[in-house]
Order: structure tokens, then sequence, then C-alpha cells
């Protein structure tokens, strides 16, 4: 019998020149926008000269949406929800206005290019505009309602206000409410109290978990699960290593201060509506499946970030990892990102 996969975490690679089309007006034909880019930089560093100067680079494809199929046959993967890729930057967009303007052009061009060619094989998560947050709660009815996409991106770093804040929480009402996912996604590497470091490998270490780090602490300490009980969230690409680190310290936090919570923080996060990034060849899988439960954890390809050949490879090695039953593997390949996000 064929074991099922579904990847939850995949990117398109959106170009600026690609997104154009579907500017809004007073901005749709105003070649001079073109000068600029339209995401901010990441954090300074340009990823793509790196891996060329470091000579582990290659070519990084913008697949279409033919492509991103092929992929998928390619590796036998039943279904893969796309994440942008310079819009990772997104958090970092400081002008309200050109915010939403940004993320309806980038749901409209990923709806178009991507959802509606592929058969219901590609899933969408969209942007919304954080910025300003009534604008981002219309961006997110829209893009679930008529895009059909299955949740929205909170960038990890970049926005004014941590993700605990009670300022987002009409976006969660509406995620609540819609039935949809929210994932928690950094990429940017400033703010996060390393922008001494001069090396791009030395910020890549921690930049994803720690910007997990921020803003789990912040959604937790400040009672988000508690106030939204059917709200559905996933941490993305940090791995799971970090998660027994922070089930301990929240809860030892918890318990020495008035943390007004009803309950500690891990058994908020063993809820059966938090969902963690997995590395599939992590050593320390066993041990936090044996803190956390195999019910929470996914596996993302990452193409085209990753090659098609590594992920394939990745699987089999997977698949015979005597460390791990048959159960936990087929809940991280399958059956978790089929329940996350509702497919």
């Amino acid at each position: 019998m064929a074991r099922k996969v579904i990847d939850a975490d995949g990117h398109v690679v959106e170009r600026d020149i690609q997104l154009y089309p579907y500017l809004e007006e007073p901005y749709r034909g105003k070649d001079d926008l073109l000068s600029v880019s339209f995401f901010p930089s990441l954090d300074g560093w340009h990823r793509a000269a790196r891996r060329i100067a470091d000579r582990k680079g290659r070519s990084m494809p913008s697949p279409d949406a033919k492509t991103w199929c092929a992929f998928l046959d390619d590796a036998n993967v039943e279904a893969s929800v796309l994440y942008p890729t310079n819009g990772l930057g997104y958090g970092l967009v400081k002008d309200k206005e050109w915010a939403g303007v940004l993320a309806r052009a980038y749901n409209n061009f990923l709806h178009t290019e991507y959802l509606k060619p592929s058969s219901g094989r590609l899933k969408g998560i969209a942007l919304i505009p954080l910025q300003d947050i009534a604008e981002a709660v219309k961006e997110l009815r829209r893009a679930v309602t008529e895009l059909g996409m299955v949740g929205a991106i909170l960038p990890a770093v970049g926005l004014r206000r941590p993700l605990g804040e009670a300022y987002y929480d009409p976006v969660y009402a509406e995620a609540q409410a819609l039935g949809c996912m929210l994932a928690v996604h950094g990429a940017p590497a400033q703010g996060l109290g390393f922008d001494f470091f001069e090396r791009l490998v030395e910020a890549r270490v921690l930049s994803h978990p720690f910007a997990q780090m921020i803003q789990l602490t912040s959604i937790v300490m400040n009672g988000v699960l508690e106030r939204f009980p059917r709200l559905r969230l996933s941490f993305m690409e940090a791995g799971a290593g970090w998660i027994p680190f922070m089930l301990e310290r929240l809860d030892r936090e918890c318990r020495n201060r008035a943390a007004d919570l009803q309950a500690l923080p891990s058994e908020q996060l063993r809820s059966d509506r938090i969902f963690f990034h997995c590395e599939l060849d992590e050593q320390v899988l066993p041990d936090v499946i044996a803190r956390v439960g195999a019910e929470h954890f996914f596996c993302a390809s990452d193409f085209p970030h990753e090659s098609t050949q590594d992920f394939i490879e990745g699987l089999e090695a997977f698949w015979k990892r005597p460390d791990l039953p048959e159960s936990a593997k087929a809940k991280i390949l399958y059956d978790n990102p089929r329940r996350l996000y509702r497919l």
C-alpha cells in the first residue's frame, strides 16, 4: 500500500514582475514601481549571492503550477501547501496602504497562477496586512471564502507588536470563525538580538527558532489560546528541538509568577490545535514526541528552496528510521497536516 504524504510547507518564488499585473489602482501600470523591490529585504543578506559565494548553492527555480505538480508526482505527494518566498519579509513592510495592496496582489496571483490550475493539489496560504488590523480581517475572510485558501501567515519578525497582544484579537476571532489556521513563519534575522553577526550562516542557526520562541511566548503568556479555544496555529521551519525547552521554561515562569492563565502552557500546547514543523532527520525527534505527542508535528519539502531529490531521499530515510513507530511517521507525513489545514 502506498504511503501517503502531504507537504505542509512548500514555496512559490514570487517575482515583482509576476505580481505587477495584479496590483490595483492607482498602482496598476506604474512601471516606476519596479525600480524598488515590492517586499523589503529580509535582513540585508542576499541569500542567492551567499549560496554562490559559498559554492553550496544551486540556481533556485521559480516553478509554475505545472512544475509544482510534477514535483508532487515525482515525490509521490498528495498535496502541498504554498507559502511565499520574498513575502516572508512581509512583516517588515511599514506602509499600511502598500501592505494591503501587496497582500491582495499576492493572494490574487497565488490563486490565479497556482491554485486554480492545480486541480486542488496546491493549497494557498494568504498574506494579510496585519499592519492594519481591520484590513487584515477583511483580507483573511476574502482569501478563505472567495479564493479558497486554507490559512494565512503571521510574520514572526518585523511587526511592531508581538503576536500575543490584544491588537490581533480580531484576526484570531475571524480565523476561529472561518475554521482556518494561522501560521507563524519566520525568515528574517533582524531585530532578534544578533544583528552584529557578519556571516549569514551564524544568523541562520538562530533566526527561525528565536523568532518562534519570541512569538510563542507572547501568544501563550498573553492568553491567546485561552481566549480563542478553537484557533489552530502552526509554527513553521524551526525544527522540533526547541519545543521541550520552551514547554519547561514557560511552565516554570508560569508557576513562579502570576501569569493569569487557567492552564499551564505545556497543557495548552499539547492541545490538538497546535502544530510544529519537524525535520525528518532530527535525532531528537523521538524524545520530543515522547514529551509532546506525535499528533503535533508535520514535515515540509521546502521546495524549491530545497531540491526534489533531497526531499525524496529524506522521505525514504524517514520511513526507514528504527527509532520511530510507523504510526508516528504516518501522522507526521499525512494525518497531522491534513488536520492542520483541514484538507
